[in-house]
């Protein structure tokens, strides 16, 4: 990694030290998330996500970067990252300092009205959905499953903000099972790896296709692939090397040895 350009892929297991679980890791519970398709279909299924998403939202809004993600964004002031393609929604890369975030996967501090392209801070959505529950006690009403699904004593009671611009239905800014990578994020993403010397890979089990698309272009180029993660990827064949280690302690390790 010394005096070249280096890409960076992450996944959850970057975030996992700042108490946002892995969803895919050893141990973890099977999900069933909600898709597009049902989010589009029911708007009782909406008015379920919104509802335990608003709960989600609130974890989220708590959590602070790491180690890890402190490590990276020095690592791109020293001049050996170029920048970071992250698979994870939660924003910590940005609050941690790193300027070059490409968010696969979009970004849950944003919410977007599927009508009109209007953007709109999740805070605010989440001040006007409980402006319009007074009635829902939401910490009590909602109950969360193992398989991250939640249940909602009365989904039908909840009322769900519409967009304020054209009336739309609004949808976190971020990428449902269902959907596929809006392409110019893509472009940016695989610009990124064509442009680096290394591809480091950190805390992805490498299971979403976007992911293990970008790691083909950097095979393709015959550059060095780093994996650091704890536990099999799919990416370990095809690795230069593969480090079966924690994400934070790691990066942290890196950032000391090359950044002066």
């Amino acid at each position: 990694m010394r005096g070249s350009r280096v890409a960076v892929l992450t996944g959850a297991g970057v975030s996992t030290d700042s108490g946002i679980p892995d969803y895919r890791g050893e141990g973890a519970p099977v999900r069933t998330p909600m898709t597009f398709q049902t989010f589009l279909a029911s708007e009782s299924a909406r008015k379920r996500y919104w509802a335990g998403s608003h709960l989600g939202w609130r974890h989220f809004g708590t959590a602070e970067p790491n180690a890890g993600h402190f490590a990276l964004a020095a690592l791109e002031q020293g001049g050996v990252v170029s920048g970071v393609v992250t698979q994870n929604v939660d924003g910590l890369h940005r609050r941690a300092g790193s300027t070059h975030v490409v968010e696969l996967h979009g970004a849950s501090d944003r919410v977007v009205c599927l009508s009109c392209g209007q953007v709109f801070a999740r805070q605010a959505i989440a001040d006007r959905l409980e402006q319009l529950n007074p009635h829902v006690d939401l910490e009590v009403a909602i109950r969360p499953n193992p398989d991250g699904d939640v249940d909602v004593d009365d989904p039908d009671a909840i009322v769900i903000p519409a967009c304020t611009v054209c009336g739309g239905l609004l949808k976190p800014d971020v990428v449902f099972f269902g959907e596929f990578v809006p392409t110019p994020v893509f472009r940016q993403a695989a610009s990124l790896v064509q442009g680096a010397d290394v591809l480091l890979v950190a805390g992805s089990s490498l299971v979403v296709n976007s992911g293990v698309r970008l790691l083909e272009i950097a095979r393709r180029r015959r550059v060095p692939i780093i994996v650091i993660n704890r536990g099999i990827t799919k990416g370990d064949s095809r690795a230069t090397v593969k480090l079966d280690a924690g994400a934070t302690e790691t990066l942290t390790a890196m950032a000391e040895a090359l950044v002066a």
